[in-house]
């Protein structure tokens, strides 16, 4: 069985998302999402998820677009990479993750994972931060 991990806030779900894990299940058959905690949410995107890591976690799982959700490490991103050991990583088109950087951060560790940068769906219509906009008003 080839695993795939993938990483992502997956605060109001959509379509965007849905392609996602199409494009992901290209890689692999055991897709396993990675979520992002509310404080790692907060230090990177500047502001908290509308929805708390255990909603999220809820509501992704009740898609049934992956076979398993767990959440991330609060100090650590490596570590769920070290437990699962997947064959795949696949990057959204808009992580800030360099590929090259996580090459380099897995080596370390002796791990050769493939890498994907994965493509775009329609974001001018389904991206978090213009739902958000659209869901809260900012």
């Amino acid at each position: 069985m080839k695993k795939v991990m993938l990483f992502g806030t997956f605060d109001i779900l959509h379509k965007g998302h849905q392609n996602f894990f199409q494009q992901a299940r290209q890689y692999g058959d055991l897709l396993i999402v990675c979520l992002g905690r509310d404080l790692n949410v907060l230090g990177i995107k500047g502001r908290l998820p509308l929805f708390n890591e255990k909603e999220r976690l809820s509501n992704l799982k009740k898609t049934k677009w992956v076979k398993k959700v767990v959440l991330g490490d609060k100090k650590d991103f490596l570590k769920p990479i070290l437990q699962y050991k997947p064959q795949v990583i696949c990057l959204g088109y808009d992580q800030k993750t360099s590929t090259k950087e996580l090459k380099k951060k897995l080596q370390i560790h002796n791990l050769t994972i493939k890498i994907v940068r994965l493509k775009s769906f329609k974001p001018h219509l389904y991206k978090s931060s213009i739902l958000r906009k659209k869901y809260v008003g900012y």
